[in-house]
């Protein structure tokens, strides 16, 4: 049995379609899980609560923590710590593997032109804290030798399959396909990296199908050269068929956007991955698994043929 936890967003989505290829017995958690594949089975659980985890976990061989909770530093305080405890504990009860969907929040700020998993942590948000410290609860598991876990990070991300937890879906294509401006951060000028949700599920599938691949960090598969600011809403614009109309977001706007709307209010402290190159590398999962990262011509095609062209 393999376990995804957090099986309704757009990783656990991916995740699911490909471990088709490795098993039929893959178990979905989430409020409300749904079946990917027809032989998936279909586990209602909430993840904050100890005993739910501890039965979803129960009687499988690799588990997939691609959980999300709502984007609020006290909600991210207040849960990830006791969620990735427990989760850990259970892995360790049932002796299962643990492979956890990461991103880049706990990363220094210094080196975001450049990154790979030698990266310093650093991390200079309140929610790159939160996620430096689960991170590392997982990792010092695994130097005990308690158990066998992998992190397998991914940029920020964008995919056909997206509803509503990609700032690029949100900002760019749902504008610019509804007829109205683009919206980016702080700068056009520099250049920004984003996994593609389908290479990141079969990547994420791999990795937790690959015995040697355990107890390290892996950087998911991420098209290398990323374009700019103006680049990606003149290449999203161009396959929408639409002007590349924009509209930069200042410091000073979101913040005061933030007095009214909680989201930007918690979106100020990530801005400096607007300010500077953003450069994600994956070279060691692409050599060690020849794997070729989606272009981003592709991407962006196929994202605008799923989605605005249907």
């Amino acid at each position: 049995m393999q376990t995804i936890l957090g099986a309704g967003g757009a990783i656990g989505k991916e995740l699911a379609k490909a471990l088709a290829e490795y098993t039929k017995s893959i178990r979905l958690v989430s409020r409300n899980p749904r079946k990917v594949n027809e032989t998936d089975e279909l586990f209602p659980a909430d993840l904050t609560k100890k005993e739910n985890v501890f039965k979803a976990v129960e009687g499988s061989e690799v588990v997939y923590l691609t959980a999300g909770f709502s984007y609020n530093i006290n909600v991210w305080r207040n849960t990830w710590p006791s969620v990735m405890r427990n989760v850990i504990d259970a892995c360790k009860s049932f002796n299962a593997r643990l492979v956890f969907f990461d991103n880049i929040y706990m990363y220094d700020p210094a080196h975001m032109d450049h990154i790979t998993e030698e990266t310093p942590v650093n991390p200079s948000s309140k929610k790159g804290k939160v996620r430096a410290e689960i991170a590392g609860m997982l990792l010092d598991e695994t130097k005990k030798g308690s158990l066998k876990a992998l992190i397998a990070r991914s940029a920020d991300f964008y995919g056909p399959s997206i509803q509503n937890t990609s700032v690029l879906t949100e900002t760019v294509f749902k504008n610019l396909a509804s007829g109205k401006k683009a919206n980016w951060f702080v700068s056009l000028k520099y250049k920004h990296s984003y996994t593609y949700t389908p290479d990141a599920g079969k990547a994420v599938a791999i990795l937790g199908n690959t015995d040697d691949a355990y107890n390290q960090v892996w950087h998911l598969p991420t098209a290398g050269n990323p374009m700019n600011g103006k680049e990606w809403i003149e290449a999203i614009a161009r396959e929408l068929l639409v002007k590349p109309r924009v509209m930069i977001a200042s410091r000073f706007m979101i913040r005061m956007l933030g007095l009214f709307n909680p989201i930007m209010r918690e979106f100020v402290e990530m801005l400096y991955q607007y300010d500077r190159d953003y450069v994600f590398i994956s070279k060691k999962f692409e050599e060690r698994f020849q794997f070729l990262p989606t272009s981003y011509e592709e991407g962006i095609k196929t994202i605008v043929k799923t989605n605005y062209k249907g």
